[in-house]
């Protein structure tokens, strides 16, 4: 009996020990809550590709209009602190244009941020969304953005 209670201490030490070790020791309280960041620092967001639309614009100087429309649309959402993260992909045979992720959970909130934007109105670019996973910290890139973006679009 003796034994076995002693194993059982043995584990049960080695276990507080190993938990203890797994604490982050750079653990920031207040800019977890600031984030919303849950235990392991991340949080839910939505995650859009973009793909190339039904529409195909014969007029080259009413499609820039269209896409200057659709980044400074990028600038307000993030400046207004929905979307933390977007940009083209490069030429692919699947015809994805780019991506967003939005600092948002709710599917129909993104629905009518998406909406918003002149090359989605247009049928230029085609919006995709799904639930997604990921450090909070992401939200700290436009701010970091701001600080190397020499020209503004």
């Amino acid at each position: 009996m003796k034994k076995i209670l002693l194993v059982t201490f043995c584990c049960f030490t080695l276990n507080s020990l190993i938990c203890a070790q797994a604490a982050n020791e750079k653990y920031d309280s207040v800019l977890a809550k600031k984030l919303g960041a849950d235990d392991y620092g991340m949080k839910m967001y939505v995650f859009v590709i973009l793909k190339s639309g039904s529409n195909t614009m014969a007029d080259k100087a009413k499609e820039d209009s269209v896409f200057q429309g659709h980044l400074n649309n990028i600038s307000r959402l993030a400046a207004a602190g929905k979307l933390v993260l977007a940009g083209p992909f490069g030429k692919n045979d699947d015809h994805y244009s780019g991506i967003f992720i939005f600092n948002v959970s709710d599917l129909k909130e993104v629905k009518e941020l998406l909406a918003t934007d002149p090359a989605i109105q247009a049928k230029l670019l085609e919006p995709f969304m799904y639930p997604w996973y990921g450090t909070a910290a992401l939200q700290e890139i436009p701010g970091l953005h701001k600080k190397i973006q020499k020209t503004n679009f």
